[in-house]
């Protein structure tokens, strides 16, 4: 009896949720025509747009664990993005040239950018964005009024012609395009690097990675300065640190610090100190550039992926000081194995793709338990090898 209660419960929410959408889809759609949008536009952007669970549970979830450093930069720069990045940088090295040459900022960064943020174009998302803002718009807990707003500019940028309405694909946030900006940085920061009379982020290489350089030069990027240095830091130490302490590259020298890999600290250049790691890991002084990269997605692991993917694809060594773990994360090919040997092994996780979702954590636990690991749900070394990956 309980449980048709409780999925009687479900119903009425989910019918009620779809209501509400409906009704305020239509008033969005008056809302849009005021500001301009045609209203074909508006009709076919969001005449199916209906409740999306997904969308909601996303907006409001809390991670279920923390994505440790040496996670997150296994999966983001693995050898497959590498070996892809110097594929495109051959490919469009006439494009990333002159983009170079008119922002001013490292054709090697705004490649991994673009790497970074949709592997170069092939994955840009599982969510159509007019109907993942007309969910948070209407249904959302919380900036209502923002995904409203960000609602009204994605119609309007297809009314003007610049994307094409069929073609706003992107993350359950609002972000679209080959390098993901938001309806409201697009308005601002987007350009036609081809010259069609389009600012087109979907289907324009040239556009999005030109797009990509104006944002990094307007959040401060400058070429004249490296993004950072990976350093030594003496033992011991118990100086200054952290992403907002800046001092010059003379005064961390007086400190201590020493450039891996040989080289000088000198000179009026600033930077900060950061230990993503904690002491025992990986010790960087980054520059204001780094701060750049930081500004796109605000997470400082994701600006080293960026920054590291950048030094790789341009033929640089990568870091070389050791995460402080025994325990190593998997690189997206590893991941995809990982979930094809939790199916052989009896740990059923569903289709493999590569993605490690709820499923894919509930089956690692289940390994884990039965071969004696903590039990994490976190995609590891230690629990692929126990499961026979190589």
């Amino acid at each position: 009896m309980g449980s048709l209660v409780a999925t009687g419960l479900v119903g009425l929410v989910s019918t009620s949720a779809a209501y509400a959408i409906e009704s305020c889809v239509a008033s969005l759609k008056k809302q849009a025509i005021a500001a301009g949008v045609r209203p074909e536009i508006a009709e076919q952007m969001l005449g199916k747009a209906s409740y999306d669970e997904k969308v909601i549970r996303f907006s409001t979830s809390q991670p279920e664990h923390k994505t440790e450093i040496w996670d997150y930069m296994a999966f983001l720069v693995d050898p497959q993005r590498i070996q892809d990045g110097k594929k495109n940088l051959n490919q469009h090295s006439r494009t990333l040239a002159s983009i170079e040459k008119r922002y001013g900022v490292n054709r090697h960064v705004v490649l991994a950018v673009w790497g970074i943020e949709s592997d170069y174009g092939n994955f840009r998302g599982d969510f159509y964005t007019p109907h993942a803002l007309a969910n948070l718009a209407c249904a959302g807990k919380r900036r209502q009024k923002y995904f409203r707003g960000e609602l009204i500019k994605t119609l309007q940028i297809a009314s003007r012609g610049d994307v094409p309405a069929k073609d706003f694909v992107g993350s359950w946030a609002g972000a679209f395009g080959q390098t993901q900006f938001m309806p409201s940085t697009y308005n601002s920061l987007a350009v036609d690097f081809d010259g069609d009379g389009r600012k087109d982020l979907v289907n324009s290489v040239p556009d999005a990675l030109a797009s990509t350089a104006n944002f990094l030069k307007n959040a401060g990027w400058r070429d004249s300065r490296p993004w950072g240095y990976e350093v030594t830091v003496p033992n011991g130490y118990s100086g200054p640190s952290g992403r907002k302490t800046y001092a010059s590259l003379s005064t961390w020298s007086k400190r201590g610090l020493k450039r891996v890999g040989g080289g000088g600290l000198s000179g009026k250049l600033e930077a900060a100190l950061i230990r993503p790691a904690g002491a025992n890991g990986p010790a960087f002084l980054v520059t204001r550039n780094f701060r750049a990269l930081r500004s796109y997605n605000a997470s400082t692991s994701y600006g080293l992926a960026i920054a590291l993917l950048s030094e790789l694809v341009a033929g640089r060594e990568p870091f070389k000081t050791p995460w402080p773990t025994s325990n190593p994360g998997l690189s997206r090919a590893q991941r995809l194995e990982l979930q094809k040997l939790l199916n052989r092994n009896g740990f059923d996780v569903g289709e493999p793709d590569g993605k490690v979702g709820p499923a894919t954590r509930a089956g690692i636990r289940k390994a884990e338990a039965k071969y004696g690991l903590p039990v994490t749900g976190r995609p590891s070394w230690n629990v692929y090898t126990a499961l026979g990956g190589k």
